[in-house]
């Protein structure tokens, strides 16, 4: 028997959709987030790199499935790490757009609705979630590459009244990603209890509320202290009371608009339209009141990094796909040009925002062995010329200069690194057991760019294990750097000062007693 037009994927129309959203955003290796999983990947398809410092991505790894999922299909596929990861990026992005196909045909039973959707969703797909520092979608492959489709899937499941595929939905994001995984149960827990009858809500309620015992080892009642104080403060946007007025209307005009598609009657919309629409409303009230109470006493800041506003990422991008699908049902009626003429301009100030965000990057960052951009050059050699199980320091705050675009030295040059003080300050910020580390760390190579060759020793005497360094700019004379371009160089750590010997000390004492 043959599916019926709401059950069938446009597979070609999806393929089309998935190549113009890679064009319009982009795809970059090793940025951004993907500094934290793609060496974990790597690590699980080669244990033997990364010898030093893995705490700093494996924290995350081991709560995900994602690694040893990418690894292992690299080992399958004989594909290279760096082939593998761009094929699951497009499909991750096929999968987002399919699945938001399913979600938008459970809310409109007009096409014309759907394809709206679908279009301006491509083109904004990377915008980012009000101020909660996600992106809709990446430009780069995470774990919540795969965790946003399943998502998505779960909840257009849901909303068929499917909850054993709804269900198996949900197991699979959390096997991938907890975190998001805990605001979609949520969330399907909302949906749940809209359902009932309100003395079966007032039954089940006590019942909801005794998950919230079920927490992670280090939350505490006592305020940040340390060098945890520092990777936690530096996530501004955890903090409620760092929100602007314009970061505060990102969160309530989706609810408010929301709200609206609850109470209105609105045309060529199913019963799953307004079922979403209320869902949503409760959802993020709870999420706002749940971080403003985590940001309302010092005792409480262990647990902000729970970060409850991050359910906002999952808000903003159904209110996206409802909103285009309303604006093309009205406004497309008689007009098909017109969410094209509303999609075309989006997706172009999108496509100068990708380039503006890495300026100094190809839009498409195919795998290769040379680049445009010289910080990644410098890192494919490293990869290539350089022992496996070598250790660099860098200065720690390279990941913000201007010509590295966020790339991270970890997921490109397949190597050891002391933390840097951006994206490890972000894995201390949710582990706070790496914080001393991190930040004796971070002090030690603070403005190693400009270091001596008496800084450099002493670095080396810090962190014997240090064999390499990387500088962004011209290394002190003496140094030995067989890689020199592009304004980065590549040097052997120098030999740390010696230590006098006893003998020697004794003489020296000897002879300032003698005087």
């Amino acid at each position: 028997m043959s599916q019926s037009p709401d059950r069938r994927l446009p597979i070609l129309r999806l393929l089309a959709l998935t190549a113009a959203a890679l064009v319009i955003n982009g795809y970059h290796l090793g940025v951004g987030d993907s500094e934290i999983y793609l060496p974990a990947a790597r690590y699980f398809r080669h244990p033997y790199l990364y010898p030093y410092g893995r705490a700093f991505f494996l924290s995350h790894a081991h709560l995900s499935l994602f690694g040893p999922i990418v690894a292992a299909t690299g080992w399958l596929t004989r594909m290279s790490m760096d082939w593998t990861f761009f094929v699951w990026y497009v499909a991750t992005l096929f999968a987002t757009l399919a699945c938001s196909w399913m979600l938008v045909a459970a809310c409109f039973s007009s096409a014309r609705a759907r394809w709206s959707a679908l279009l301006v969703f491509t083109a904004v797909m990377t915008m980012p979630a009000a101020n909660t520092g996600l992106l809709l979608v990446d430009r780069y492959l995470t774990a919540r590459s795969l965790a946003t489709p399943l998502s998505l899937f779960a909840l257009a499941s849901a909303l068929e009244r499917r909850p054993v595929r709804a269900g198996v939905a949900a197991l699979l994001t959390f096997l991938v990603h907890p975190q998001m995984a805990t605001y979609l149960v949520f969330l399907l827990g909302v949906m749940w209890v809209a359902e009932l009858k309100k003395a079966r809500v007032r039954a089940r309620v006590p019942a909801m509320a005794s998950i919230l015992g079920i927490l992670p080892s280090g939350f505490t009642f006592t305020p940040a202290t340390g060098p945890y104080r520092e990777a936690l403060f530096s996530r501004g946007y955890f903090f409620l009371y760092n929100w602007t007025w314009y970061d505060w209307l990102g969160l309530l005009a989706p609810l408010a608009i929301l709200a609206w598609f609850w109470k209105a009657d609105l045309r060529n919309t199913k019963p799953a339209f307004k079922e979403i629409s209320f869902v949503l409303i409760p959802f993020g009230l709870i999420s706002i009141a749940a971080a403003a109470v985590l940001c309302s006493s010092p005792d409480l800041q262990m647990f902000v990094r729970i970060q409850p506003l991050r359910s906002f990422d999952l808000i903003t991008l159904i209110f996206v796909l409802l909103l285009a699908g309303v604006m093309g049902e009205y406004l497309g009626k008689g007009r098909p040009w017109v969410p094209a003429a509303v999609s075309v301009p989006l997706a172009l100030g999108m496509f100068i925002s990708a380039r503006q965000a890495y300026p100094h990057s190809p839009q498409i960052e195919l795998p290769a062995s040379t680049s445009s951009n010289p910080w990644i050059n410098t890192l494919l050699w490293i990869r290539r010329n350089t022992p496996v199980d070598a250790v660099f320091a860098l200065d720690s705050r390279y990941f913000l200069e201007p010509v590295v675009d966020r790339h991270g030295f970890r997921a490109i040059a397949e190597r050891s690194a002391l933390a840097d003080y951006y994206k490890d300050g972000g894995v201390v910020s949710l582990f706070p057991n790496l914080a001393v580390e991190w930040k004796q760390m971070t002090n030690a190579t603070y403005g190693l760019n400009h270091f001596s060759m008496a800084q450099f020793r002493q670095l080396k005497r810090e962190y014997p294990v240090v064999s390499w360094t990387v500088i962004h700019g011209l290394p002190p004379a003496g140094m030995s750097c067989p890689y020199q371009r592009g304004s980065f160089s590549v040097c052997h750590m120098p030999s740390p000062p010696a230590k006098p010997n006893k003998p020697a000390l004794l003489l020296a004492h000897a002879g300032k007693s003698a005087h």
